[in-house]
């Protein structure tokens, strides 16, 4: 059998008359997308992002049809990328992966080098897959937030959404690095697991201080922000003098309203915090998820289940029932995960 021939299982988001839509497929080799580097997926994970483009709930794929998954982890198979050898194990994410170019729900993918990085040291592709898009999101908006002033001495941080995945990872890094944090969340009933990974305080959404002046009680030195709209329009107002927020998503809203009297008066500092990053940058965070930065809940975040209930998965993620990062083992794919 000639490798074009090589037949194998996906998940594939396609365009139909009612819209997007995702159903299990079976691919060939020949069906991948050109790109130096093979891998042969062990784990994959269900991001946000990931939920909105399977249900068509966001406009997120690309191009049509396309392999869904945004990031992967597993083993290289071929590379024609001097960085990469057979036997390698690596992380595949961001830029177009799962995007407009097929991603990691599938056993085989292919991809341009840019897109890839070996695992730290003593770190399995369960683990990385765990941290995955998430946790180099979470590891990144940390990374920037101490370059602009963030310190452990400092004051409270904040994460809301807290039970989400990159807030889940967050909340973890930055307990690891001696910050008092304050979890925010809309599942009180969560509390016991936010203090497990290592948060101070536990704060249920509705109990926050409002208020709309355009500056309020300075409570927090930073925030990772994953939610934008009006939260993050809400924590402008509640930060201390250079104080800094990561913002990392959008699960409110889009958009927020603020003032410019907590930049200029407090010399806030707002920063994005995108993933699509080059070659160093990449490398320069991965090392750190493996040295200074290295989780220590990673078991507690990640919920481990089969290939075939990715859907159940997804519908979770989308309805906000999600806890953590969910990681979709992709050694149980089979032919019978296509029907």
């Amino acid at each position: 059998m000639s490798e074009s021939d090589v037949r194998f299982p996906a998940y594939l988001v396609s365009s139909g008359p009612a819209g997007p839509n995702a159903a299990f497929a079976t691919l060939s080799e020949a069906d991948l997308d050109p790109g130096e580097v093979t891998v042969r997926v062990q784990y994959a994970s269900v991001n946000f992002k990931d939920a909105l483009a399977a249900t068509g709930k966001g406009k997120i794929i690309r191009r049509f049809p396309c392999v869904g998954g945004i990031d992967a982890t597993g083993v290289v198979e071929s590379s024609s990328a001097p960085r990469f050898e057979p036997g390698d194990a690596v992380i595949v994410h961001s830029h177009g992966f799962g995007v407009s170019h097929h991603g990691g729900y599938a056993t085989r993918a292919r991809v341009p080098a840019a897109w890839v990085n070996h695992l730290p040291a003593a770190m399995s592709t369960l683990e990385a897959i765990t941290l995955g898009v998430a946790g180099y999101t979470a590891a990144l908006a940390i990374d920037l937030m101490e370059l602009n002033g963030l310190a452990p001495d400092k004051g409270r941080v904040l994460v809301n959404g807290a039970t989400g995945g990159v807030a889940s990872v967050s909340i973890d890094l930055l307990a690891q690095r001696g910050y008092h944090v304050v979890a925010v969340t809309g599942k009180p009933a969560e509390a016991d697991y936010l203090r497990s990974l290592g948060a101070s305080e536990v704060i249920a959404s509705a109990d926050l201080p409002a208020g709309s002046k355009p500056l309020e009680a300075a409570l927090w030195q930073g925030a990772v922000d994953s939610l934008g709209g009006a939260p993050l329009g809400a924590l402008t107002r509640h930060m201390h003098k250079d104080g800094v927020i990561g913002s990392i998503g959008n699960a409110a809203g889009l958009d927020f309203s603020s003032s410019v009297l907590p930049f200029i008066l407090r010399g806030l500092r707002l920063i994005g915090v995108n993933s699509d990053n080059e070659p160093e940058l990449r490398e320069r965070i991965w090392k750190r998820l493996g040295g200074d930065m290295r989780p220590r809940h990673l078991a507690r975040i990640a919920r481990v289940i089969p290939f075939a209930e990715l859907p159940a998965a997804i519908e979770a993620v989308v309805t906000g029932k999600a806890r953590g990062r969910t990681v979709i083992d992709m050694s149980s794919a089979t032919a019978s995960s296509s029907p």
